[in-house]
């Protein structure tokens, strides 16, 4: 079975919504892509936590927001996905200023594909990008 990760802007606009879902789609039913790996912190990451969740009641797929900080230490912890939460290997190691980082190397190095929404060589969208294509994963930049 093959993992998807996902990298976008913490501002990005809901119109990418019928985007990502056609192309999530087309994952799960022509790559066999059933596993998928999101975090949580931004609009981008909302986004797909909302396509994910729908496409879940139509395919046999499996997604999980994956955490930088336990759960009792996080402001805004989204309790309806809960149940669906996971913690890195390793992470509890980490200095807390770096435990996004480490987060999001993580869910690369897990990852057959990484689906991006990067409008700008800057910012930790775009770095996050970039480690994803020194690590040969196939990359979708999501366009509008």
């Amino acid at each position: 079975m093959l993992t998807c990760t996902f990298f976008g802007h913490k501002d990005t606009s809901t119109e990418i919504e019928p985007i990502l879902k056609k192309i999530l789609i087309d994952l799960i039913e022509n790559k066999n892509i059933c596993n998928f790996y999101v975090g949580n912190h931004g609009n981008f990451d909302h986004i797909v936590k909302h396509v994910l969740s729908e496409l879940s009641e139509t395919y046999p797929i499996t997604y999980l927001v994956v955490l930088a900080y336990h759960p009792s230490k996080q402001d805004k912890f989204e309790t309806e996905y809960y149940d669906k939460t996971i913690l890195p290997n390793g992470i509890e190691m980490v200095p807390q200023r770096f435990a996004v980082s480490y987060r999001n190397r993580w869910m690369i190095e897990q990852s057959d594909y990484v689906i991006t929404f990067v409008r700008h060589s800057f910012g930790s969208a775009a770095k996050f990008k970039e480690f994803a294509e020194k690590k040969n994963k196939i990359i979708i930049n999501i366009t509008i």
